[in-house]
This record gives C-alpha cells, sequence and structure tokens, in this order.
C-alpha cells in the first residue's frame, strides 16, 4: 500500500506540475509542485520496490471513470484529488510505524488542498 499510494502520489503532483509549467507557464506553481513533489520519499527506497506487485494488481485494468477527461482542468481536478488521497492514506499508515512521515503526509495534503485552491480559482478568473 505504502509504495502504490507514494507513486500515485507523486504521479499525481507531476501531472499538476507540468501542465503549471508547460501549458500555463505559471513558474511560481510549478517551482511550489515540484519542490512538493520533493518531498514526497521515503528512504530505503529497496523495500518498497521488492513489496511491489503491480502485475498482479486487482485494479490494474483502466475504469471507465479514468477515462473521464474531458478538457486540462478535469486533468487537474482528478490529480489534485488523487494526490489528496494518496497522501492521506500515508498519513494514516505511518501514523502506527513512524508518526513523523505521518505528519509529513500530512503537510503534502494541506498544501495540495491550498495550490487545488489558488490554481483553480485563479484558472476561472484568470
Amino acid at each position: 500500500m505504502v509504495d502504490a499510494n507514494l507513486n500515485r502520489l507523486k504521479e499525481g503532483i507531476r501531472v499538476i506540475e507540468d501542465i503549471a509549467r508547460y501549458v500555463h507557464n505559471d513558474k511560481d506553481l510549478a517551482a511550489s509542485l515540484k519542490s512538493l513533489r520533493h518531498q514526497c520519499r521515503i528512504e530505503p527506497l529497496e523495500p518498497l520496490l521488492s513489496s511491489r506487485d503491480s502485475i498482479n494488481d486487482v485494479l490494474r485494468p483502466t475504469t471507465t471513470s479514468e477515462m473521464n477527461r474531458t478538457d486540462l482542468r478535469s486533468i487537474l481536478i482528478a490529480n489534485y484529488k488523487r494526490g489528496q488521497e494518496s497522501s492521506r492514506v500515508l498519513e494514516e499508515l505511518y501514523k502506527i510505524v513512524e508518526p513523523v512521515l505521518s505528519e509529513r503526509f500530512k503537510q503534502i495534503r494541506y498544501e495540495l488542498y491550498t495550490l487545488e485552491k489558488r490554481n483553480l480559482l485563479s484558472d476561472l478568473n484568470g
């Protein structure tokens, strides 16, 4: 679960970061997202890799809702939610094994809430 959610978190942030950087040319938002993405790491990596079984993941096939994207805004929303949900899972899991990491993922989640509001509301107003 940790490996899957960590990957999902970083991937979601990266999608948003690339849209901010390459589509909206928003250096500040892209830099904030890049910094946040770099905080999403757990060392050492090897135990996570050894537990990975992406071939046998029962939810590996694409679902209909994953294909429901109509524009860049819908992609942004989906990826903000993906990141927030994944950081919440990591926050909960680490409460029982490493509270310091739990707090880090909580802070990442709240930063994603803040960036989502700024990004999506400015997108409507700008």
